[in-house]
């Protein structure tokens, strides 16, 4: 019984650090660190585009976010901009009617009762009349070459969707800011290697990302995870996604630990209804694809589970107390740095991963319990 319990501490300690530190540093050590590429050049004739976005009450963001799309500076002729309100209550539709006024390509689509962001996108996609579309959140705001630099990849026949390098940014390093600007850091820098080295990205940021029409598919109602499901749907038709690196937008980091939990508890519901969904690529995991959605997610989603059991089988590997004691220990200053409101760094950083997987762990309940609806509201805007 003690060899059983050591093989299984064993299994989940390093399962928990091949998602989060082996396959990492096998993408960035081992993959290519470039590859020639057919894209759109400068002095081509650039595609029509269509941008895609969701709003709920958005008055805050809207017009530095309008102002952005204008100023890439891609050919209004080639543009068409459908923002769908999700019943806002606040000035968002009037916003949008005052910018549409002076921009004709600037539409919006009322929604009398609340829809949802997918629900909504699933509307608005019916509506463009153009192959390439870009997917956006209010808040993600574009820099000059946003657009130009997503849509230059679909050159290529065998791209299906291209996912944007979203910055997160943040005024203050109060709270969990830091936390998030670096871990959407390192997620981008995966996504980077990943698209190099198996010509996928596990999930583009339903933030900012570009796809082509007919690799769209549809959302089910009460999907909480969109873009995760829509990426998913483009590898399954074998389709490339690319990761672009100059295809640069910010967003606010978020720095309110309690609003970020529930936002992540919302992302975790909908992981586990994806993974579920596609659990049959699981069955390949020595393909590019399969390895990838294994060791860069399905791992990550598990980890609660994996502390979980770690923790209670080093309670049974008593012999190894100090194993037992440095577990408890780091549990203990997870769970008590919120509390404390403490700003040591190293503190910070292991409260937030104890805080992902607790969200992880409630999303994962919250599945079982079944999902009503994929409604959102708007995390709190730092601005």
């Amino acid at each position: 019984m003690f060899n059983f319990f050591l093989i299984l501490f064993l299994i989940c300690v390093l399962a928990i650090l091949h998602t989060y530190l082996f396959y990492p540093l096998g993408l960035m050590l081992f993959s290519k660190k470039s590859k020639a590429l057919t894209v759109y050049h400068c002095h081509d004739v650039m595609p029509q585009v269509t941008i895609l976005m969701a709003v709920y009450n958005e008055e805050n963001v809207l017009n530095e976010k309008i102002q952005s799309v204008i100023n890439t500076g891609y050919p209004f002729d080639k543009l068409l901009f459908l923002i769908g309100s999700d019943a806002s209550t606040d000035k968002t539709n009037q916003i949008i009617k005052s910018w549409s006024i002076k921009y004709p390509f600037i539409h919006l689509h009322e929604f009398a009762a609340r829809t949802g962001k997918a629900g909504i996108i699933n509307e608005l996609v019916k509506l463009s009349n153009t192959d390439l579309l870009i997917l956006t959140d209010a808040n993600v705001i574009f820099t000059k070459d946003t657009i130009i630099n997503l849509i230059r990849h679909f050159a290529n026949s065998r791209v299906g969707q291209v996912c944007s390098n979203i910055i997160k940014v943040s005024e203050s390093h109060k709270g969990i800011s830091q936390q998030e600007k670096n871990y959407m850091a390192i997620e981008n820098k995966i996504k980077l290697y990943e698209s190099l080295t198996w010509n996928v990205v596990m999930g583009a940021e339903g933030g900012c990302n570009a796809i082509r029409k007919k690799n769209y598919a549809v959302v089910p109602p009460n999907f909480c995870v969109d873009d995760f499901y829509i990426s998913m749907n483009v590898i399954e038709q074998g389709m490339e996604i690319v990761f672009e690196k100059d295809a640069v937008c910010f967003e606010d980091a978020p720095s309110l630990s309690s609003v970020e939990f529930s936002r992540k508890v919302r992302i975790s519901t909908g992981n586990f209804q994806n993974l579920f969904r596609y659990k049959k690529m699981l069955f390949t995991f020595w393909k590019g694809a399969s390895f990838a959605f294994l060791s860069h997610k399905v791992l990550r989603w598990l980890t609660p589970f994996l502390l979980l059991i770690c923790f209670f089988t080093s309670v049974a590997l008593s012999f190894y107390c100090k194993i037992f004691i440095f577990i408890a220990l780091l549990q203990l200053i997870g769970c008590l740095s919120p509390i404390f409101k403490t700003e040591l760094k190293y503190f910070k950083t292991i409260s937030h991963f104890y805080l992902m997987n607790l969200a992880l762990l409630t999303g994962f309940f919250k599945y079982l319990s079944g999902v009503e609806t994929n409604i959102w509201q708007p995390t709190k805007r730092n601005v």
